[in-house]
């Protein structure tokens, strides 16, 4: 009879063993599409199982429940759409922590900075909800003065006489200038006596040497280098909430795209804290190389603690187009920003120091991103990498030509010859059309970002928002992809316009390509991490005008929602 009992228990055992799951899942999704953004045509798969922040499995739901355990969450999409977390190929992620503390300036509809007497509300709104007292800096981002009524521009009189008792700093949309009221300026010692440096713009007061209105490129950098920033504590506070603007958007890694060395510091520190929940990729500027090398050495780079990594060097090589400081081969037909005839731009510096700059960071082994608009200054960053490849141009080093929106056709062929990436920005088609159309003329405006024949000849181009210049809005930078559509509803560039899926790839497999990371991200694949966005709708299947509508549900960051639309 015992015989017989241990027979039975040891059948059973036996049974419950073979039953059991040896690798169950911690999630499993199902239940509406699932792109898995695997090759250049749309995948879908019906399930997805995810374990210890990676991806376990993708394919049919009968294989994922093969996983299913006594503690897997079965995740029923509920006719939603799966993707992967979107990859963000280039903004200013320091920005994001300044937000609330700044005024937005810009113009409608993102704000109500049309006029002289908007750009005054919102700053003097800002110093009633802050409660900022006489003396202290009042700051706003955003303005731009290519649309401004008239040519009636924002000038040191106009900020002067609203705000007589506090230095006033208005950033520019490009990033790259400001304009101050005379107690600012007095603060940075911009006085008549301030000369113009090469590659900079100071605008003076007519008839005078008085700076007045924008000061911008080179002639701002030291003044950027030198704002009022929060104490360390504040900003290592504010890195949740700037994360979290990232987040909302469905994004899990985002660039901090012009590094000081400062902000590096504080990133890493906010690293070592844990206080980074998505990934940030720093790519300091040229301008810190010595600084940083001395406490990041090279070999420190490419590598990620705690979910941030240096990525690389940035060299700004020229303006913005909007702000008429970027660099062409032909003369603008409105003059320069400063009333200068026959104005083609300015590069930051010379051919030969660009030359010298790329050649420190290839030899270093280290990636490099360009800033570069205009034509001219594309042409110095492939004559820079022609000179600093060691005679091997066609190295894989996936140098990035950060904005390159107005690229002619034969320098994408230099791109693809020479493995350079265009991270275009598809955005300027809605927010700054009207303004390039003047400034460039229609035909050269409407070959901006051109992301259709970028593909067609075999490059990977990303499309990015360059925030805070326009909002983190991933569903918005993929809109202005397929549509090219303006402010006035007028279709630019219309031979340029790409299909959802590629404007997808713009942000998943292409832009984890362009940061070394295709192994790890991009794609809903086995073993890559699970870094997933849910949508309410698929942006393949809706119309291709209300994908700017359609709505981020979830964000999950290698297994975990970090954020959930309520």
């Amino acid at each position: 009879m015992r015989s017989k009992l241990s027979l039975l228990l040891l059948f059973i055992a036996l049974v419950s063993c073979k039953d059991k799951i040896t690798n169950p899942a911690d999630a499993i999704y199902f239940g509406g599409d699932i792109i898995t953004m695997e090759g250049n045509e749309a995948k879908y798969a019906e399930a997805l199982a995810v374990k210890d922040g990676k991806i376990l499995f993708v394919g049919s739901k009968v294989e994922a429940e093969k996983f299913q355990g006594d503690e897997t969450e079965m995740k029923n999409l509920e006719g939603k759409t799966l993707l992967p977390g979107f990859i963000d190929p280039h903004s200013h992620f320091m920005s994001s922590l300044a937000m609330n503390s700044q005024a937005n300036c810009q113009p409608a509809p993102a704000g109500q900075g049309n006029s002289v007497e908007g750009i005054v509300n919102s700053l003097q709104k800002l110093q009633a909800d802050k409660k900022i007292p006489d003396g202290e800096m009042i700051m706003g981002y955003g303005y731009d003065d290519n649309a401004m009524p008239n040519g009636v521009l924002l000038n040191r009189d106009d900020l002067d006489k609203a705000f007589p008792n506090n230095p006033v700093m208005v950033i520019h949309v490009s990033m790259h200038g400001v304009v101050m009221n005379s107690k600012a300026m007095a603060l940075y010692n911009i006085n008549d006596k301030t000369p113009t440096v090469p590659g900079g713009i100071i605008v003076r007061k007519p008839g005078t040497n008085e700076p007045y209105g924008l000061i911008m490129e080179m002639s701002y950098l030291p003044i950027f280098a030198a704002m009022p920033k929060p104490s360390v504590e504040t900003q290592l506070s504010q890195l949740k909430e700037g994360q979290m603007l990232y987040a909302e958007a469905g994004v899990t890694t985002a660039q901090e795209g012009a590094t000081h060395m400062g902000e590096v510091s504080l990133l890493e520190r906010g690293a070592k804290e844990n206080k980074l929940f998505i990934d940030v990729i720093s790519y300091p500027m040229f301008t810190e190389m010595d600084t940083l090398f001395k406490v990041y050495p090279p070999k420190d780079f490419g590598k990620y603690n705690n979910h941030f990594k240096l990525g690389g060097i940035k060299i700004t090589i020229d303006g913005s187009p909007q702000g008429r400081t970027a660099f062409f081969t032909t003369p603008y037909l409105t003059g320069g920003p400063g009333g200068e005839k026959n104005w083609y731009g300015e590069p930051s510096f010379s051919q030969d120091e660009a030359n010298q700059l790329l050649k420190r960071i290839y030899d270093a082994g280290l990636q490099s991103t360009f800033h570069a608009n205009g034509d001219a200054a594309i042409d110095m960053c492939i004559k820079a990498h022609e000179f600093a490849s060691a005679e091997n141009p066609t190295k894989d080093r996936r140098t990035t030509i950060i904005h390159g929106q107005f690229s002619r056709e034969d320098q994408l062929d230099k791109f693809l010859e020479y493995k350079i990436i265009p991270s275009f920005y598809t955005e300027h088609t809605y927010f700054f059309a009207d303004t390039h159309i003047k400034n460039r003329g229609l035909e050269q405006a409407s070959f901006i970002s051109p992301m259709k024949m970028a593909i067609t000849k075999g490059l990977r181009p990303t499309n990015h928002t360059d925030f805070n210049v326009v909002p983190i809005d991933q569903m918005f930078v993929i809109w202005s992809a397929v549509n090219r559509i303006s402010r006035n509803g007028i279709v630019i560039g219309a031979d340029e316009r790409i299909s959802p899926y590629e404007a997808l790839q713009a942000i998943t497999t292409n832009a984890a390509y362009q940061y070394f990371e295709e192994n790890s991200k991009g794609s809903l694949k086995e073993g890559k991490l699970a870094d997933l966005v849910i949508l309410d709708k698929n942006p393949i299947k809706v119309d291709v005008m209300v994908i700017k509508d359609i709505k981020v549900f979830e964000t999950i960051k290698e297994g975990k929602t970090i954020y959930k639309k309520k």
